[in-house]
Parts: structure tokens; C-alpha cells; sequence
């Protein structure tokens, strides 16, 4: 097993990895910010080390601070959490050209996965359905039209390199296209340094589902079963369940077959996500057969997922150790032909926003009790006296109930929101306790339109 462990992230992912590594004997090592300096996560590790200030670009997203610390440290490995450089593959070629070990996927597959254009065509190619749309990126507005003109209205214009639900927006016209077209072009060289745009089938009803695989250090690639991950504002997600309500026996066997050859047409390693979306069939909309689906390749994000805990909560395993598992080259805890999921799990992201509107709202926390209780599970990135500040995302904490059937996950999860006490910051606990009384979701019979829908 890996030795010591640079964890080269900040709140409740650098804190979940930190509690692994140390239940495994893992030396931890955390890096920080002059702003959170005073978190959990940096007294809770072996080791920990200021890499900057508060701006996360010269912190959390500088590749040579986090590679001198790491240095300075003797840590052996770098684990990159999610977001910040999880996801840049220059940086996972620097941590193993420094002779560290890079808990994630080789830098190919992160390159070959972070363009979505060129994931779409090896998608294609590998035999994962892929929603209509271009096969190389629209040069022009020119071009955007066509593109658009030949898949059909309302059409999805999307940023190649964009990723997290950013760099999107929807057409349902030329006149939309034009607008929708310089506005999402501007937003990808400004956020991504690259304006590349692709031009896709828009679908206005369609449920957003994704695959946890992990690619073993022998080569072999499995499936840890689906997430449904449809309540989302601004393209964000905002509650995980597993599995999902929506995908019948026969449609899980398709869906994960294809997450499967998707990992393995790029030879992934480690843990890794491919994102679906699932959509009615055509004629369905039109009343001429029973409701059946189908899904189309999102995109694949080469990193942990903040929703990884309903997974391990449902396979009864820890993702991380499995990560640290195969980036030492050792084999999975688990037998990988005998993966049983059991019960059911729903994960909520406790924020920093207001409920209503969802606009951040950061502070000091005066307040800060955990529920607690037989399947409940809470990922936390703070605790009272700390401050909640605006450089970073606004997630505060994971919220997690699991439970032997979806109904007593969501009871649980009631009683847990109802027991969490924060006040200081603003929060969105008020609006899950709606939504978790909300028919359409409480059904099961949802999209990612239900939070439009309360608001």
C-alpha cells in the first residue's frame, strides 16, 4: 500500500480521503489555503502545508505549489480529489514525472475524455450510443447553423472543453442559435481557454444518469451499478440516489455494458464516472407504444464524484480505498464477478445558498449538529466557528441515508434534515424538506426539470 498521501484538495473531499488514508495507515498530508486555514481537514491530517492564498489559483490550482509541498512533504502519492486539478492532465504528467504515484487515470484518458467532441467520436466508435450532434467542433456561427439545421430544433450548444453542468445553453431557433452560439463561445475561452463549441440534440424531458466504474490495476474495468443524479439547478446536481428509480433490470444490463466498453476503449484506470442521459423514444412521445428509454453518452469525468458515498453505501465498499488500491497496482478488496448492490441510498448536497433562488450565501457557522442515527451518513467540510468563505464552492456538507427500500430512504432522509441544526450561513435544507415531500420526486417519476418546476 502506498505510504504517505498528498491530499491536493480542500472541505469534505480533502477531509473523506484524509479518513480513509488514516484507517489504512496512509501517512496524510493536506494542503491549504491561507483562507482555510483553520478547517477540519487541516488539523485532521498527519501533515499539513499553506500553499498560498485565498484565491485558488494561486492555491488549490497551482500545479507548482501542490508539487513542491508534495516534495517538501516526502509524500509518495498525490490524490486530487474532484475539481481544481482533478481533472488536467498536464498536472497528472508532472506528479508522475516527479516519481510520484497519481491516484486517478493516466493523463491520456483524462485528455481524451475532457474534449467533448472527440469523446462523442471515440464513444461512437466504441459502440456507446451518442445523442445527435457534431463530430468536430462548429467553426463559426456559419457552420452552427447548418450543424444545427441538419440535427433538428431545439438543439443543446455546448462548450468542448467545459464540464461541472457549465458552458451549456439551449436553442430553440436560429435566432436562439445566434445568441446561444457567441454567449457560450465568450464563456469557453474565458473560464476554459478554449472556445471550442459542438452543437447537440436537445432533449426538453430527460432524466440525467451515470455509471461509477473503476478500472482495476490488471485492466479489467467494472461497473459499481447507476446513480440518478436528475434534481439539478443551473445544470448542477443537488441530490444522487442509487439505483435508480427509473432504470428497469433490462436497461441497467445495456447501461452499464456500455460504461463498461466506454472505460475500456480509453484503457482506464481507477475510479472513474460515465454520464447518460435517458430519454423517452421518439414514437413513446407520440403515444404509439408503452414508455420504454433510452440513453446517449454524456461525458465521461475521470476523477472521484462528489456523490460516490450512495455507491459505496449501496456495494458496501470505500471508493478511495479501492483508488489507493490500484494506483499501488494491488487487487480490489471486493471479487469484481460477484458485486451484490443492496438497499438503496440518496445523498443530498448541503450548500452555502439561499433555497429559494440558490445564490450562495457564505458565513460564519454559529451552528453546527450533525444528525446522526442507523443509516445516516454526513461528509463535512466544516464545523461550528468556522467561515464559510466566497472563494470556493458553496457545498458545505453531504448529507447520505441508506436504507433497505427507496420509501425508508427517503423517511430517514426527512428525519435526517430535520435534525441537521445549521445557522450562519445560508443553506438549502428548507428546500430539500420540500422537495422530499414533492409527489413527482417521492414517485420516483422525475427529471431534471423537477427543480424548475418548485421554482
Amino acid at each position: 500500500m502506498i505510504e504517505s498521501l498528498l491530499v491536493a484538495n480542500r472541505g469534505e473531499i480533502a477531509r473523506r480521503i484524509i479518513r480513509t488514508a488514516k484507517r489504512l495507515g496512509v501517512r496524510a498530508i493536506a494542503v491549504h489555503s491561507e483562507a482555510d486555514t483553520d478547517l477540519p481537514f487541516v488539523t485532521e491530517a498527519d501533515q499539513a502545508i499553506c500553499v498560498g492564498p485565498a484565491n485558488p489559483t494561486q492555491s488549490y490550482r497551482n500545479a507548482e505549489a501542490i508539487l513542491a509541498a508534495a516534495e517538501s512533504t516526502g509524500a509518495q502519492a498525490i490524490h486530487p480529489g474532484y475539481g481544481f486539478l482533478s481533472e488536467n492532465a498536464d498536472f497528472a504528467r508532472a506528479v508522475e514525472a516527479s516519481g510520484l504515484i497519481w491516484v486517478g487515470p493516466d493523463a491520456d484518458a483524462i485528455s481524451a475524455m475532457g474534449d467533448k467532441i472527440n469523446a462523442r467520436n471515440l464513444m461512437a466508435a466504441a459502440g456507446v450510443p451518442v445523442a445527435p450532434g457534431t463530430t468536430e467542433p462548429a467553426a463559426d456561427l456559419s457552420a452552427a447553423r447548418a450543424a444545427a439545421a441538419e440535427i433538428g430544433y431545439p438543439v443543446m450548444v455546448k462548450a468542448a472543453a467545459g464540464g461541472g453542468g457549465m458552458g451549456m445553453g439551449v436553442a430553440a431557433d436560429e435566432a436562439a442559435l445566434d445568441t446561444e452560439y457567441d454567449k457560450v463561445r465568450a464563456f469557453a475561452e474565458r473560464m476554459f481557454g478554449d472556445g471550442s463549441v459542438l452543437i447537440e440534440r436537445y432533449f426538453p424531458r430527460v432524466r440525467h444518469v451515470e455509471v461509477q466504474i473503476l478500472g482495476l490495476a490488471d485492466g479489467r474495468v467494472v461497473a459499481l451499478g447507476e446513480r440518478e443524479c436528475s434534481v439539478q439547478r443551473r445544470n448542477q446536481k443537488l441530490v444522487e440516489e442509487s439505483p435508480s428509480p427509473a432504470v428497469s433490470p433490462e436497461l441497467r444490463t445495456r447501461l452499464l455494458a456500455a460504461a463498461v466498453r466506454a472505460g475500456e476503449a480509453v484503457k482506464y484506470r481507477n475510479a472513474g464516472t460515465v454520464e447518460c442521459l435517458l430519454v423517452p423514444r421518439q414514437r413513446d412521445l407520440r403515444g404509439d407504444s408503452p414508455a420504454s428509454e433510452e440513453f446517449f453518452f454524456l461525458e465521461m469525468n475521470t476523477r472521484l464524484q462528489v456523490e460516490h458515498p450512495v455507491t459505496e453505501l449501496v456495494y458496501g465498499l470505500d471508493l478511495v480505498e479501492e483508488q489507493l488500491r490500484v494506483a499501488a497496482g494491488l487487487v480490489p478488496t471486493f471479487d469484481p464477478d460477484a458485486l451484490t448492490p443492496r438497499g438503496h441510498a440518496i445523498e443530498l448536497r448541503i450548500n452555502a445558498e439561499d433555497p429559494k433562488r440558490f445564490l450562495p450565501g457564505p458565513g460564519v457557522v454559529k451552528t453546527w449538529v450533525e444528525p446522526t442515527g442507523a443509516g445516516v451518513r454526513v461528509d463535512s467540510g466544516y464545523v461550528a466557528g468556522n467561515t464559510v468563505t466566497p472563494f470556493y464552492d458553496s457545498l458545505m456538507a453531504k448529507l447520505v441515508v441508506d436504507a433497505p427500500t427507496r420509501a425508508e430512504a427517503i423517511d430517514r432522509a426527512r428525519a435526517a434534515v430535520a435534525g441537521f441544526e445549521l445557522a450562519g450561513p445560508k443553506n438549502n435544507l428548507p428546500f430539500f424538506a420540500e422537495l422530499l415531500e414533492n409527489p413527482e420526486f417521492v414517485s420516483g417519476d422525475y427529471d431534471t426539470g423537477i427543480v424548475s418546476r418548485m421554482r
